[in-house]
């Protein structure tokens, strides 16, 4: 079923408009407003990989992005590391982090998995809160060095940071793409249907876990050192719950189990908040209707539930020209 949602005309299209954004957008706010729904899509498409195609809830996955961004914060300021060298590490020690805590939590299932994570999740709070000596403490880390330079290319400008986050959200879009359609995707899927359908196929459920919950705290560690690069000052308040279940409603509203439903989650429904600022503490009376109907009515979300539209359509088609 590639269809419309998965042509290369579609995704092309999208990266066009990409980049005529900041000629649309016309001024420096609306460019910060759109990389920060970059970054927050990169780390939604990480969560998007445990939840959506291998059917874990991570409910840890703001404090990996999180651990991420105090990584990138902690090497620079602290210890006088590249930009470059210290993004690299917020993904690496993401992953290990990730190995760890995946080989004890994946051991559970459903929802005691999720309260497990939940658990780290607030761990991973407290520690970055309490522990002064490494993470700063509440006062947080500043003056965090924008990206080095790259020969004459320099990031100092919202216009070039826009493209620098813009350029790691196709890189890793298109990795995602590889990973999904791969075998590696379909054995993702296999565990999500089914677990003991996946283990009859001899398909080891704990080493396809834990190799899905890495990629997955993988991309939200790289989207944290990115934050961290472009806000250039974090807070404790990164690790804080509430940013799971946001990258939660980005996937659920652009539809679980595909590519391109969270990103358009994530970079959709940042602009709906924005807009209904002039409601101001009156906007989530508005905004939790709309989310409920959308449950309701498109269970799927929205790339989801079109695509299960255009399955069902094709059926009829097929059973039609069959019957004549």
């Amino acid at each position: 079923m590639s269809g419309l949602f998965d042509s290369k005309l579609a995704w092309g299209a999208l990266l066009l408009l990409a980049i005529a954004f900041p000629w649309i957008a016309g001024n420096d706010y609306f460019l910060t407003v759109m990389s920060t729904a970059y970054i927050f899509a990169i780390a939604t498409l990480g969560l998007n990989l445990i939840t959506g195609y291998t059917g874990q809830l991570n409910l840890a996955h703001a404090g990996f992005m999180a651990v991420g961004a105090y990584t990138v914060g902690i090497l620079t300021v602290d210890h006088g590391w590249t930009f470059w060298a210290s993004l690299l590490m917020s993904g690496v020690v993401c992953v290990a982090l990730g190995y760890v805590i995946g080989i004890i939590s994946l051991r559970l299932k459903g929802h005691y998995f999720s309260i497990f994570t939940l658990c780290v999740g607030y761990i991973m709070f407290l520690v970055i809160e309490k522990w002064e000596g490494l993470t700063h403490g509440t006062v947080g880390i500043m003056g965090i060095p924008e990206p080095e330079a790259i020969g004459a290319l320099t990031f100092d400008t919202p216009l070039r940071l826009y493209y620098f986050v813009l350029c790691f959200l196709v890189l890793l879009v298109w990795v995602k793409r590889r990973i999904v359609k791969s075998l590696l995707g379909r054995t993702f899927i296999a565990i999500r249907n089914s677990d003991e359908l996946a283990e009859a196929l001899g398909i080891n459920l704990m080493r396809n876990k834990v190799l899905a919950f890495m990629l997955s705290v993988f991309y939200a560690g790289i989207a944290g050192g990115l934050y961290a690069g472009f806000v250039r000052f974090i807070g404790p308040d990164m690790a804080a719950v509430h940013h799971t279940f946001d990258m939660m409603i980005f996937a659920m509203v652009g539809g679980m189990g595909t590519v391109l439903g969270p990103l358009l989650g994530a970079i959709g429904m940042p602009w709906i908040t924005q807009y209904l600022q002039f409601l101001q503490e009156f906007r989530f009376i508005v905004f939790g209707p709309i989310l409920v109907a959308l449950v309701i009515f498109m269970p799927y979300g929205v790339v989801g539930s079109f695509m299960a539209w255009r399955t069902r359509r094709a059926t009829k088609e097929g059973k039609a020209h069959a019957a004549d």
